[in-house]
C-alpha cells in the first residue's frame, strides 16, 4: 500500500471580532483547512465519450483583448512558433522556463528519491494525448497533495466548451509531435497560454503524479505540469481550494456554502448551477492535522477535496429522493452507506432510473448519496459559476463587469480591517457608482469579488494566502479620499461575511442606487499583497480609485513685519540670528543647522538627533528667493512662521505622543498642510523616510514637507496655464532636481 503524505495548515481559528459602534457589525476571521493528500490510483476501464455541452461564456470581459490568451514564454514566442522551430530543426522541445530539474519539483527540500523525467514515448509504445475523449475517470491522483486541483479537473471534463479553452485542439503525438504542448488558464482577468515540454516526473518508468487510468493517455499529466509551471513548481500545488482551480479554468465567480448552515433550497441551487454549467466541489473539515486524509467508517475521507458530478431526483418507495453524485480524485475509496454502489436502495427504483444512474464500475471513486446524508457528512460546497446569476432565482441577467487592481503596502496602504481604526482609512478606496436599478426592482444587483494575486507562486519566498475581506460604505459627496473620522462615525452598508485566508472572497448584494465606497483590506495591518477586485452589476456601473488626485493648496506667505512692529519672539530670533550671521547679515547652511538645533532641542515633546545638513539645504532652497545660497533675516522670519505651523502639525498628528510620527499619521499631516498625494507617491515617501517600524522622526518629517513644498511651488511657477503639466529642457530639469 502506498504511504500517504500530507501537510496540514493551521487549524481553523477565529480572531477577535470587529465591532462597529453603530450597527454592531461583526466580521469573522476564519482560517480554512489546507491539506495535502497522498495518492492512490486504480486502473480501470474507460467510459463512453460524453455528449457535447452547450457553449458557456466566461467572465473575463467582453473585449477580444481580454479573451485572447497572452503568450507567457520568457522569449516571447508562441506555442506555434516554438513547435514550428522544433519541427524544422528535428529536435524535441526542452522548456528553459520550467526545466527538468529539482527546483521545478520542490522549493523547500531536495528531491527525496531518484526521479527521472521521461517523455511519454519513453514510458509506453503508443502514447496518446486523449483516448476516447477527456473523461473524469482519466484523473488518478499520484504522490502529490493536489486533490483540490484534481477535483476541479474532474468537474472541468463535464464542460466540453471550458475544456476546449483550457486544452487547445491540435495536440497529439503524431506527425506534428515536437515534445511541446500548451494549455490556457485564467489569471486575474486575463487568459494566459502556458507552454510545457512533455518530460514528466517518473520513478521506475511510472508517473508519480497525476496520471490517467489508461497508461498511454497523457493529457491530464501534462495539464498538471502546465499548472505547476504557472505556479512555480509541483510543490506549490500542495494544498488548496477547489474553487481556486475552477476559477483558473473558467474565469468564473466562486461561491461557498456551509452545509450545516445552508439555505433550505441548497439542492435546488446546486441543481440549477450544474444545469447552467457551473463547476462544483465539496469537502469535509478537519480540526487537527491528525485527521487529514483520515478515512471514516462510511468510506469518506476528511480534509480531502471531492468533485460533484451530478444531482438527480428519483422515485423511491412512493417518495421523491434527492441524490448527489460525488467523485473521489483517488479513483477509489467510496461511500459505503445508503445509495452506494450495490446498496439495496437501488432495488426499489424504476429500471430506467437505475440504468441511467447506476455506476458501471463498482470501484471507480464515484458514488451516489442521498442529499440529507451529504449535508450531514460534508461541510463545504464550492461553486464556480459561469455567470454571477443568483442560483436561487429563476432570472438570468446580462452582467456588466468592472475590474480594479491595487496593492496593500506596509506603512502606506496596508491598513488592516475595521478593528484597526487608526489605519483602516489608509487602505485603497474605490468609488462605485450605481445609477440604474434592475429591470424589475428598485434595487441594484451587485456581486463583488476580491482576489489576492500570485500568492501560490510566492510560497517559495515564505508567503502564503493572506486573510482578506472588504466593506462597502455610502460615499460622501466631494471627497477624493475619506479620512479616519468618516469610518469612526459611519457604519458600513454591506461587507464580506468573513475575513478568510482564501484566494478570493465574493459576496452578492442588493443596494439602492447611489455612490458607494468599497474598501478592500487584509485582516491585520502592515500585511502586503496585490489584489484584483471584480464588480459585476446587472446595469452599467462606474468605478474609480479614490485618492488619485495630486494637488497642493499653498497660500502665499504674508509679508514679514517691519522691525518696529516685531513681537518679542521675533526680536529674540533677530538677536540670535545676528549673533550667528556676522557682518554679512545672512546665515549659511551650517549656521542655520546650528541655530535650528539649538532652538528645537528645547522642545522635549519632539524626539530627534538634530536636523541634518541635507534638511537645512532643502530649507535654504525653499526660502532663498534671491539665490544667494544663504538666508537673510526677512527670509528666515517667513520660514519660522512655516516652521511653527509644521511643528504644530507634527504634535497634532503624533497621536501616541511618542515624539515620532507613523507613516500613516504623516499622510494626515501632509493633507492638513495642504498637500494631497496619491497612493503611489505616499508609498515612495514611506519607503524613503520611514524606518523599519514605519515611523518618521522630526528631521525626516521636516525634510519631507520642505522638499514637497519646494517641488509643488517650482511646478506651480512653471505651470503658468494651470494645466497640471509643464514642459522643461534638460537644464531646467537638472536645476530643479538639484535644488530639491
Amino acid at each position: 500500500m502506498n504511504s500517504y503524505r500530507f501537510l496540514q495548515a493551521k487549524p481553523k481559528t477565529r480572531d477577535k471580532r470587529e465591532r462597529d459602534s453603530h450597527q454592531g457589525e461583526v466580521h469573522r476571521h476564519r482560517r480554512t483547512n489546507q491539506f495535502l493528500s497522498g495518492g492512490r490510483s486504480l486502473k480501470k476501464k474507460k467510459k463512453k465519450k460524453k455528449k457535447k455541452m452547450p457553449l458557456q461564456s466566461t467572465l473575463s470581459g467582453k473585449g477580444s483583448d481580454q479573451n485572447q490568451a497572452l503568450d507567457t514564454q520568457s522569449d516571447g514566442k508562441s506555442f506555434e512558433q516554438l513547435r514550428r522551430e522544433c519541427l524544422q530543426k528535428g529536435v524535441l522541445f526542452e522548456d528553459p522556463d520550467f526545466p527538468a530539474t529539482g527546483p521545478s519539483l520542490f522549493y523547500s527540500q531536495s528531491v527525496p528519491v531518484n526521479i527521472e523525467w521521461k517523455r511519454p514515448k519513453e514510458l509506453c509504445s503508443n502514447p496518446k494525448f486523449i483516448v476516447g475523449g477527456a473523461d473524469r475517470t482519466d484523473i488518478c491522483q499520484g504522490q502529490l497533495g493536489d486533490c483540490w486541483l484534481l477535483a476541479a479537473i474532474a468537474s472541468l471534463t463535464l464542460k466540453s466548451d471550458a475544456m476546449a479553452r483550457v486544452i487547445p485542439a491540435d495536440q497529439d503525438f503524431d506527425s506534428r509531435y515536437a515534445g511541446i504542448f500548451h494549455f490556457q488558464f485564467w489569471q486575474h482577468n486575463r487568459w494566459l497560454d502556458v507552454v510545457v515540454d512533455d518530460r514528466l516526473p517518473s520513478v521506475r518508468n511510472k508517473l508519480i503524479y497525476l496520471h490517467s487510468a489508461s497508461l498511454n493517455e497523457f493529457w491530464s499529466a501534462l495539464l498538471e505540469k502546465a499548472y505547476a509551471k504557472l505556479n512555480g513548481s509541483y510543490e506549490a500545488l500542495k494544498g488548496g481550494s477547489t474553487l481556486e482551480a475552477m476559477e483558473d479554468f473558467t474565469g468564473g465567480v466562486g461561491e461557498m456554502y456551509e452545509t450545516k448552515n445552508s439555505p433550505s433550497n441548497l439542492f435546488t441551487i446546486m441543481k440549477k448551477a450544474l444545469d447552467r454549467g457551473s463547476m462544483m466541489g465539496c469537502s469535509i473539515d478537519i480540526t487537527s492535522s491528525a485527521e487529514s486524509e483520515a478515512k471514516t467508517t462510511t468510506g469518506l475521507v476528511k480534509g480531502h477535496a471531492y468533485s460533484i458530478t451530478g444531482l438527480e431526483e428519483v422515485s423511491f418507495r412512493g417518495q421523491t429522493v434527492q441524490l448527489v453524485r460525488i467523485r473521489n480524485p483517488w479513483g477509489q475509496v467510496e461511500w459505503n452507506g445508503p445509495w452506494s454502489d450495490g446498496s439495496r436502495e437501488w432495488d426499489y427504483i424504476g429500471k430506467a432510473d437505475k440504468d441511467r444512474l447506476q455506476q458501471i464500475s463498482s470501484d471507480d471513486g464515484e458514488f451516489w448519496m442521498e442529499f440529507g446524508d451529504f449535508k450531514k457528512n460534508y461541510d463545504k460546497v464550492e461553486l464556480c459559476n459561469m455567470t454571477p446569476d443568483d442560483m436561487a432565482s429563476d432570472r438570468k441577467h446580462q452582467w456588466e463587469v468592472n475590474m480594479m487592481e491595487g496593492n496593500w503596502i506596509r506603512g502606506s496602504t496596508a491598513g488592516g480591517c475595521r478593528n484597526f481604526i487608526d489605519t483602516f482609512w489608509t487602505n485603497p478606496q474605490f468609488k462605485l457608482n450605481l445609477k440604474e436599478t434592475d429591470d424589475d426592482d428598485h434595487q441594484c444587483s451587485v456581486v463583488i469579488a476580491l482576489m489576492q494575486k500570485n500568492r501560490r507562486k510566492l510560497r517559495k519566498e515564505g508567503l502564503d494566502l493572506e486573510t482578506i475581506g472588504f466593506a462597502v460604505y455610502q460615499a460622501p459627496e466631494g471627497e477624493d479620499h475619506v479620512g479616519k473620522d468618516f469610518f469612526r462615525y459611519n457604519p458600513s452598508k454591506a461587507r464580506s461575511k468573513t475575513y478568510i485566508n482564501m484566494r478570493e472572497v465574493s459576496e452578492r448584494f442588493r443596494l439602492a442606487p447611489g455612490n458607494y465606497l468599497l474598501v478592500p483590506t487584509t485582516f491585520q495591518p502592515h500585511t502586503e499583497a496585490d489584489f484584483v477586485i471584480r464588480v459585476f452589476s446587472e446595469k452599467k456601473a462606474g468605478t474609480l480609485e479614490m485618492g488619485s488626485n495630486i494637488d497642493a493648496d499653498l497660500p502665499i506667505p504674508p509679508m514679514p513685519s517691519a522691525p518696529e512692529e516685531e513681537t518679542n519672539e521675533e526680536k529674540g530670533l533677530r538677536r540670535l540670528f545676528e549673533q550667528l550671521a556676522g557682518d554679512d547679515q545672512a546665515i549659511s547652511v551650517w549656521e542655520l543647522q546650528q541655530m535650528l538645533n539649538g532652538v528645537l532641542s528645547r522642545r522635549k515633546e519632539i524626539k530627534f538627533d538634530g536636523l541634518s545638513l541635507s534638511t537645512c539645504h532643502s530649507i535654504i532652497n525653499l526660502m532663498d528667493v534671491d539665490n544667494t545660497g544663504m538666508l537673510e533675516f526677512q527670509e528666515f522670519k517667513v520660514f519660522w512662521e512655516k516652521m511653527k505651523k509644521w511643528i504644530m502639525l507634527f504634535l497634532s498628528f503624533d497621536t501616541d505622543r511618542q515624539g515620532r510620527m507613523s507613516s500613516y499619521e504623516l499622510r494626515s499631516a501632509l493633507s492638513a498642510a495642504g498637500m494631497r498625494l496619491n497612493n503611489q507617491l505616499l508609498q515612495l515617501i514611506c519607503l524613503r523616510f520611514g524606518d523599519a517600524n514605519h515611523e518618521i522622526d522630526f528631521d525626516d518629517y521636516l525634510t519631507c514637507i520642505v522638499r514637497l513644498e519646494n517641488m509643488f511651488r517650482a511646478f506651480q511657477a512653471m505651470d503658468t496655464g494651470n494645466r497640471g503639466r509643464v514642459r522643461m529642457n534638460i537644464m531646467q530639469f537638472l536645476m530643479l532636481s538639484m535644488n530639491v
